[in-house]
């Protein structure tokens, strides 16, 4: 197979939970513990982080990252999910691995995959670890895909666990509760390896003190860290909870033997989607009319997009808008403003919600537009719409935000 039929392939011979849904959620670890066997623990053999959370996590682990490659360090860096290109998911200082490796991997390991029933996930995951080992790489950045404790990533043991916050998304497979969402965080908590906690949270924070506790793990709350020098080149308002936490995580690493120097943070900070390819976050797009995407998709993360959304100066807001089919929408319609033209989408994508029904659902919450057939379709409609002092949105999935980048 060339590289485009092993995608096909990888994307649909096996279960893959952001096209798919629950259908591909794996309740426990057998299988990424059999991968790794067969594939002689390749994640044995070098360092990493493990960074988890509801939100923050894929852009803590691009400023991780980014900062270590300032320091000379050569550095893995595993995310999900991508946007445009699969190899996204696997880079190594950070350019993107080669087509070459993907097919290999696949073709060598496809009998296995196959006679196993490995999800789309754990091949994956068992891809990356491969990778970094064979391309011996200084540490890991490894971002989890889904809760902690269950997460095919969740056998490594790292230098340091990081857990940015807990909010309330994949109900399903987390728990309906904020403790019971932070349990299935906590559990990439390892023995004796410190966890960062990015931000303070009541209603969760007593679930890490007594899981770290049990594992001997030394627990730093970043949110603590009052040092507000640094400054990065994602522009989200709410990169600052992020900053923090990698702040947090930098001192931690340099305690272990890391050499991280103040140039070097300063300058990783900076240069995150320089040095990584980070797309997605407060992504402007276009200045007249100006034009921001962002991935933000729950309540807490749409809170800190929405409120910086409305201090942007515009004469008229124009939303492009678009959901996958599970989306809570009572949680994240009442944050949408109701003076924007809304230009609602389905993500192509099995899971994307019809943007017909997704226009009846926000009528219901005064949110008023029309449904279009794509998002291409509702964006170039929005664009030509738009007068040049006019701000177009784009967001509500990572899906419609990846058919526009």
């Amino acid at each position: 197979m060339d590289y485009t039929n092993t995608l096909i392939w990888m994307f649909s011979q096996l279960p893959m939970y952001q096209r798919q849904g629950k259908t591909a959620f794996r309740k426990d670890l057998t299988n990424s513990i059999a991968l790794s066997r067969h594939l002689n623990f390749p994640e044995s053999t070098f360092k990493t982080i493990h960074v988890a959370g509801t939100n923050g996590k894929g852009s803590a682990s691009h400023m991780l990252a980014s900062v270590l490659q300032e320091a000379g360090y050569k550095i893995g860096l595993y995310t999900s999910p991508h946007l445009k290109d699969f190899r996204e998911r696997i880079k190594i200082n950070g350019e993107l691995i080669k087509k070459i490796e993907v097919v290999n991997f696949i073709k060598s390991n496809k009998f296995f995959f196959e006679e196993n029933n490995l999800s789309f996930f754990e091949m994956t995951v068992g891809l990356a670890f491969d990778c970094f080992a064979k391309h011996k790489v200084d540490i890991a950045v490894i971002e989890v895909g889904l809760g902690g404790r269950l997460d095919s990533t969740n056998i490594i043991t790292p230098e340091v666990s990081v857990i940015t916050n807990i909010g309330y998304d994949h109900m399903q497979f987390l728990g309906e509760t904020l403790p019971e969402i932070a349990f299935e965080k906590a559990g990439i908590i390892k023995h004796k390896v410190p966890v960062v906690i990015g931000e303070y949270q009541k209603e969760v924070f007593q679930v890490f003190e007594k899981i770290a506790k049990e594992k001997s793990a030394p627990l730093f709350l970043a949110s603590n860290n009052d040092n507000n020098a640094y400054e990065s080149d994602l522009k989200g308002s709410y990169q600052i909870h992020n900053i923090k936490t990698v702040l947090q995580t930098i001192e931690v690493l340099k305690k272990k033997g890391f050499v991280i120097s103040e140039k070097n943070i300063k300058n990783g900070l900076q240069k995150v989607v320089k040095n990584t390819g980070l797309l997605g976050r407060w992504q402007v797009l276009n200045e007249r009319p100006k034009v921001i995407c962002d991935t933000a998709h729950n309540a807490e993360g749409l809170h800190y997009v929405l409120k910086q959304l409305q201090e942007e100066k515009f004469d008229q807001l124009h939303i492009v808008f678009g959901v996958v089919n599970d989306k809570d929408l009572a949680s994240i319609l009442p944050l949408f403003p109701k003076n924007a033209i809304y230009y609602f989408c389905k993500p192509n994508i099995p899971r994307g919600l019809d943007a017909h029904e997704l226009k009846q659902h926000c009528a219901k919450f005064q949110l008023m537009g029309e449904a279009y057939e794509s998002v291409d379709i509702a964006y170039k409609t929005a664009f030509s719409t738009a007068c040049e002092n006019d701000l177009i949105f784009i967001g509500g999935s990572t899906f419609v935000i990846a058919e526009v980048v």
